[in-house]
Protein backbone atom coordinates (compact mmCIF):
# COMPACT_ATOMS: atom_id res chain seq x y z
CA UNK A 1 0.00 0.00 0.00
CA UNK A 2 2.73 2.46 0.85
CA UNK A 3 4.57 1.54 -2.97
CA UNK A 4 1.12 2.44 -4.45
CA UNK A 5 0.56 5.58 -2.72
CA UNK A 6 4.28 7.11 -3.30
CA UNK A 7 3.38 6.38 -6.82
CA UNK A 8 -0.05 8.06 -6.93
CA UNK A 9 2.06 10.94 -4.74
CA UNK A 10 4.82 11.22 -7.32
CA UNK A 11 2.22 11.02 -9.73
CA UNK A 12 0.28 13.54 -8.30
CA UNK A 13 3.35 15.97 -8.30
CA UNK A 14 4.39 15.49 -11.50
CA UNK A 15 0.96 16.50 -12.75
CA UNK A 16 1.59 19.96 -10.31
CA UNK A 17 5.78 20.24 -11.66
CA UNK A 18 3.85 20.12 -15.62
CA UNK A 19 0.77 22.44 -14.83
CA UNK A 20 3.42 25.02 -12.92
CA UNK A 21 6.05 24.78 -15.79
CA UNK A 22 3.27 26.11 -18.48
CA UNK A 23 2.03 28.38 -16.17
CA UNK A 24 5.25 29.62 -15.81
CA UNK A 25 6.30 29.95 -19.45
CA UNK A 26 2.80 31.60 -20.26
CA UNK A 27 3.66 34.15 -17.49
CA UNK A 28 7.27 34.49 -18.73
CA UNK A 29 5.97 35.06 -22.50
CA UNK A 30 3.54 37.28 -21.79
CA UNK A 31 5.85 40.01 -22.27
CA UNK A 32 6.59 38.55 -25.72
CA UNK A 33 3.68 39.15 -27.68
CA UNK A 34 3.58 37.41 -31.26
CA UNK A 35 3.84 39.77 -34.33
CA UNK A 36 0.27 41.62 -34.53
CA UNK A 37 -0.64 40.28 -38.35
CA UNK A 38 -2.24 43.52 -40.04
CA UNK A 39 -3.56 41.61 -43.21
CA UNK A 40 -2.86 40.66 -46.31
CA UNK A 41 -2.48 40.63 -49.60
CA UNK A 42 -0.99 39.48 -53.54
CA UNK A 43 -0.08 41.71 -56.66
CA UNK A 44 1.00 40.33 -59.60
CA UNK A 45 2.72 38.11 -61.23
CA UNK A 46 2.25 35.56 -58.05
CA UNK A 47 3.68 37.67 -55.02
CA UNK A 48 1.96 37.07 -51.79
CA UNK A 49 2.23 39.83 -48.66
CA UNK A 50 1.77 39.68 -45.24
CA UNK A 51 1.56 43.03 -43.26
CA UNK A 52 2.68 43.24 -39.64
CA UNK A 53 3.30 45.03 -36.78
CA UNK A 54 6.26 43.39 -34.81
CA UNK A 55 7.44 44.57 -31.35
CA UNK A 56 10.40 46.62 -31.16
CA UNK A 57 13.65 44.90 -31.45
CA UNK A 58 17.39 46.61 -31.59
CA UNK A 59 18.24 46.85 -35.61
CA UNK A 60 22.00 47.24 -36.73
CA UNK A 61 23.83 49.14 -37.93
CA UNK A 62 22.25 51.31 -35.33
CA UNK A 63 23.32 54.31 -36.78
CA UNK A 64 20.65 54.06 -39.77
CA UNK A 65 17.59 52.41 -37.79
CA UNK A 66 15.44 54.12 -34.97
CA UNK A 67 16.77 53.05 -31.73
CA UNK A 68 14.87 50.27 -29.63
CA UNK A 69 13.76 52.51 -27.21
CA UNK A 70 12.52 55.03 -29.00
CA UNK A 71 10.49 52.45 -31.09
CA UNK A 72 6.94 52.06 -30.33
CA UNK A 73 6.26 49.22 -33.63
CA UNK A 74 8.54 47.70 -35.70
CA UNK A 75 6.19 47.86 -39.39
CA UNK A 76 6.97 44.76 -41.80
CA UNK A 77 6.28 43.35 -44.98
CA UNK A 78 6.93 39.72 -46.34
CA UNK A 79 7.01 39.38 -49.70
CA UNK A 80 7.47 35.69 -50.73
CA UNK A 81 6.77 34.43 -54.39
CA UNK A 82 3.53 32.37 -54.83
CA UNK A 83 2.53 28.91 -56.18
CA UNK A 84 1.21 31.29 -59.05
CA UNK A 85 4.25 32.90 -59.36
CA UNK A 86 6.11 32.99 -63.04
CA UNK A 87 8.48 29.66 -63.63
CA UNK A 88 11.25 29.84 -62.04
CA UNK A 89 10.71 31.95 -58.93
CA UNK A 90 10.94 30.07 -55.98
CA UNK A 91 8.13 29.28 -54.07
CA UNK A 92 8.46 30.81 -50.81
CA UNK A 93 11.09 32.95 -51.25
CA UNK A 94 11.96 36.54 -50.43
CA UNK A 95 11.10 38.57 -53.31
CA UNK A 96 13.41 41.43 -53.35
CA UNK A 97 13.92 45.03 -54.37
CA UNK A 98 10.89 46.19 -53.88
CA UNK A 99 10.11 49.88 -53.15
CA UNK A 100 7.50 49.23 -49.99
CA UNK A 101 6.44 52.60 -48.08
CA UNK A 102 4.35 52.85 -44.99
CA UNK A 103 1.89 55.51 -44.14
CA UNK A 104 0.77 55.83 -40.09
CA UNK A 105 -2.29 57.70 -39.86
CA UNK A 106 -3.43 58.71 -36.40
CA UNK A 107 -7.35 58.06 -36.89
CA UNK A 108 -7.71 60.83 -33.80
CA UNK A 109 -5.53 63.78 -34.24
CA UNK A 110 -5.07 63.30 -38.21
CA UNK A 111 -0.97 63.33 -37.95
CA UNK A 112 0.63 61.04 -40.28
CA UNK A 113 4.26 59.91 -41.00
CA UNK A 114 5.83 58.19 -44.11
CA UNK A 115 8.36 55.99 -43.48
CA UNK A 116 10.18 53.48 -46.09
CA UNK A 117 10.63 49.58 -45.31
CA UNK A 118 13.81 48.68 -45.89
CA UNK A 119 14.60 45.32 -46.41
CA UNK A 120 15.66 43.32 -42.99
CA UNK A 121 16.53 39.94 -41.97
CA UNK A 122 16.02 38.03 -38.80
CA UNK A 123 15.65 34.26 -37.61
CA UNK A 124 12.03 34.05 -37.51
CA UNK A 125 10.98 35.62 -41.15
CA UNK A 126 14.25 35.56 -42.28
CA UNK A 127 14.59 38.27 -45.30
CA UNK A 128 11.30 40.82 -45.36
CA UNK A 129 11.00 44.48 -45.68
CA UNK A 130 10.69 46.66 -42.29
CA UNK A 131 11.67 49.63 -40.20
CA UNK A 132 11.34 50.19 -36.34
CA UNK A 133 8.54 53.50 -36.51
CA UNK A 134 7.64 55.76 -33.71
CA UNK A 135 3.93 56.24 -33.75
CA UNK A 136 2.38 59.61 -34.98
CA UNK A 137 0.50 59.70 -31.61
CA UNK A 138 -0.22 57.24 -28.14
CA UNK A 139 0.06 53.88 -28.49
CA UNK A 140 -3.25 53.71 -27.25
CA UNK A 141 -5.13 55.49 -30.14
CA UNK A 142 -6.27 53.54 -33.48
CA UNK A 143 -4.07 54.45 -36.73
CA UNK A 144 -4.26 53.27 -40.72
CA UNK A 145 -1.41 52.48 -41.97
CA UNK A 146 -1.50 52.65 -46.16
CA UNK A 147 0.97 50.65 -47.71
CA UNK A 148 2.60 51.14 -51.20
CA UNK A 149 4.25 48.36 -53.15
CA UNK A 150 6.09 49.76 -56.04
CA UNK A 151 8.24 47.69 -58.55
CA UNK A 152 12.18 48.29 -58.28
CA UNK A 153 13.30 51.45 -60.20
CA UNK A 154 15.20 51.21 -63.57
CA UNK A 155 18.79 51.15 -62.22
CA UNK A 156 17.82 48.85 -59.25
CA UNK A 157 17.21 45.75 -61.31
CA UNK A 158 18.27 44.38 -64.30
CA UNK A 159 15.61 42.48 -66.56
CA UNK A 160 16.56 39.87 -68.76
CA UNK A 161 14.73 39.58 -72.58
CA UNK A 162 12.62 36.22 -71.19
CA UNK A 163 10.79 37.85 -68.41
CA UNK A 164 9.84 41.51 -70.34
CA UNK A 165 8.67 39.18 -72.88
CA UNK A 166 7.18 36.46 -70.76
CA UNK A 167 5.73 37.91 -67.93
CA UNK A 168 6.20 41.81 -67.93
CA UNK A 169 8.27 45.17 -68.56
CA UNK A 170 8.23 45.57 -64.38
CA UNK A 171 8.91 43.04 -62.03
CA UNK A 172 5.79 43.66 -60.34
CA UNK A 173 2.49 45.75 -60.32
CA UNK A 174 2.38 48.33 -58.08
CA UNK A 175 -0.49 47.94 -55.37
CA UNK A 176 -2.14 50.32 -52.35
CA UNK A 177 -3.06 47.94 -49.41
CA UNK A 178 -4.99 50.13 -46.77
CA UNK A 179 -5.93 48.95 -42.74
CA UNK A 180 -7.84 50.70 -40.68
CA UNK A 181 -8.80 50.86 -37.05
CA UNK A 182 -5.37 49.08 -35.94
CA UNK A 183 -4.59 48.97 -31.99
CA UNK A 184 -0.90 49.02 -31.82
CA UNK A 185 -1.03 49.02 -27.82
CA UNK A 186 -0.44 45.67 -27.09
CA UNK A 187 2.53 45.56 -29.83
CA UNK A 188 4.33 48.52 -28.50
CA UNK A 189 4.07 47.53 -24.49
CA UNK A 190 5.70 44.18 -25.69
CA UNK A 191 9.82 43.50 -25.38
CA UNK A 192 11.14 40.70 -27.02
CA UNK A 193 14.16 40.51 -24.39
Amino acid sequence: MGLFMSKILDKKLKHQFIGFFIILVLFQNHEIQAEMIIGTGSIEPGVDLIFEGGVKDEIMPEEYYLSENETDVHIEVLANWSSDAPKGSPEGGHVAYLNITAVLINETTGSSDTHKLTPHVNMSDNLHYAKNIKLPGKIDELYTVIFEIRPPKNDELGMHYDWRYTVDKELIVAERFEFNNLDFKEIAISKRR
